[in-house]
Order: C-alpha cells, then sequence, then structure tokens
C-alpha cells in the first residue's frame, strides 16, 4: 500500500481516480489546488503524486518545481495529467522534474498501470551493503545508489528520480543498446505495448544536457539509428 496525493480542481475526475487508487488497497489524500497540495505534502509525505497539470493559482508544473526544491519531496515521482492538446505542458512538465504522464480522458485500468510501475521505482530495497559496492562507474561517470547521486568528472549533478533510475540503468548495461519500448519496459516497468516512447525521449533529453559537454554531440547517452540508445562505455571524459 501507498500513500498517493491526487490533485485536481476538477471534483469529478478526483472521485473517479480516488476510489481507482482505493480499490488498488493505496491510500489516498486528495487537492483540488497547488497550494493546498503542496501544505498537504510537506505535512503527510505522499509516495506518489498524482496531478493536473493546469489548475487556477499555483499550476501542477510550479508544485513540481517546489517539489524538487524540498528534501522531504525531491525523490517522491509525479505523475502529470494533461489535455491530449496540451503537448506543451507535458514538455514543461518532464523539464521540471515530472516523471510520467497521461492524457485526458484516460482509461483507469492504464492509470493504475502507471501508478503500480512509478511506485516499483521507490520500492527497491534499501542498499545495505558495504564498502564501494554500491557505487557504479563508467568512464567519468559515478552513480551512488546509496546516496542516490551522480558526478560527472568529479562533479556532482542534479538528476530527476526517473533520469536517476535510467542513468542506472544504463550504467549496468554499458555497451548494451535498447530501444524506447524496452527502456520504459526494463527501466520502468511498464507492461508490453504500454507508456509512450516520448517520455523516453524527454528524460534522455533532460539527461543529457545535465551530463553531456554538448548535448547535441552525446559522448556519453548515444544514439544508434533505427535502434535506440546506448552508453558508451569507451567514454572516458567529457571536458564537463
Amino acid at each position: 500500500m501507498a500513500r498517493v496525493l491526487v490533485v485536481d480542481d476538477e471534483p469529478d475526475l478526483v472521485w473517479a481516480v480516488k476510489y481507482a487508487l482505493l480499490d488498488e488497497g493505496h491510500e489516498v489524500l486528495t487537492a483540488s489546488g497547488g497550494v493546498e497540495a503542496l501544505a498537504l505534502a510537506r505535512q503527510e509525505r505522499p509516495d506518489l503524486f498524482v496531478m493536473d497539470v493546469v489548475m487556477p493559482g499555483l499550476d501542477g508544473i510550479e508544485v513540481c518545481r517546489e517539489a524538487r526544491r524540498d528534501l522531504r519531496l525531491a525523490s517522491v515521482p509525479i505523475l502529470f495529467l494533461s489535455g491530449h492538446g496540451e503537448v506543451q505542458d507535458r514538455v514543461r512538465g518532464l523539464d521540471e522534474g515530472g516523471d510520467d504522464y497521461l492524457c485526458k480522458p484516460f482509461d483507469l485500468t492504464e492509470l493504475k498501470a502507471r501508478v503500480r510501475s512509478l511506485l516499483r521505482r521507490t520500492a527497491a530495497p534499501r542498499d545495505e551493503t558495504s564498502g564501494d559496492a554500491h557505487v557504479m562507474r563508467v568512464g567519468a561517470l559515478c552513480l551512488d545508489t546509496r546516496e542516490r547521486s551522480l558526478q560527472v568528472d568529479g562533479t556532482p549533478v542534479a538528476i530527476t528520480p526517473a533520469e536517476f533510475t535510467l542513468v542506472g540503468f544504463l550504467m549496468a548495461h554499458a555497451g548494451e543498446v535498447f530501444s524506447s519500448r524496452q527502456l520504459l519496459q526494463r527501466v520502468w516497468g511498464y507492461p508490453p505495448g504500454t507508456g509512450d516512447a516520448a517520455v523516453v525521449r524527454w528524460h534522455m533529453k533532460n539527461l543529457r544536457a545535465k551530463i553531456e559537454a554538448n548535448p547535441s554531440e552525446p559522448l556519453y547517452v548515444r544514439t544508434v539509428p533505427r535502434y535506440g540508445y546506448i552508453l558508451d562505455r569507451r567514454a572516458t571524459s567529457s571536458s564537463f
């Protein structure tokens, strides 16, 4: 069971999402706006946000931005809800640290699957290994799975939970090529045929902007045309 905070200014939608998640065994908190959501999140510390992008007053993007600045909320995954025509809002949501999005109207079965996927990312057992077993190194990239931190050439880089999971998987499989669909399934646990490949592209774009000296000519995470993405184990320095 997880604690999920549902934020939307449409009461009927909040009601439907709430009872769908209660049916999954989760505890559900609700808020009708961004200010209320932030206050509730800081008090109760949810395990997941399910949040509309467009709301009066403090919108979902601003709530996401504030959550990522709060140490207690920074690692909480965020599933954005947006209208079909609000492409720019979805892009902004992912850029600000959102993890995934669903377009309204959506099927509640799909919502449940996305929620399960997002919660699995944060449900891994805590790393209790000793020494440096929790530290991964590929070239100039150094990932600490215990502290959930990344360094490039010794310089700390702030990354979102989704980016952390992505770069950790690629580092663990350096030299292997993965398609967007494979990454959706193997990194974030999406059932086959679900999820949007655009999510992978946007997380990849944001990750490259943080770890590459020149994101348009990446040294670490390269694109293999028609096949997917690869973390090049031979890249040792990006002059970051």
